[in-house]
């Protein structure tokens, strides 16, 4: 059986071609850890606030962080 050396054209197309699969695949995969992890991050500074309720708007900021 004769061996053909890979060409650079081939690793290049095969380059872009993983680029794209990967762009295509990641970001959905990606949107959605982003939103797991906004709806988290929101859910415990709430919790913050509840429990600091009581404190100075200063305070609660410096312990909970920003809202946003």
């Amino acid at each position: 059986m004769e061996q053909q050396p890979i060409a650079r054209k081939h690793l290049v197309w095969s380059l872009l071609t993983g680029l794209a699969v990967g762009a295509i695949a990641g970001a959905p995969l990606g949107w959605m850890a982003n939103a797991k992890y906004s709806e988290q991050r929101m859910a415990e500074n709430i919790i913050c606030r509840e429990k600091n309720r009581d404190k100075p708007v200063a305070m609660v900021e410096s312990i909970c962080g920003s809202q946003f």
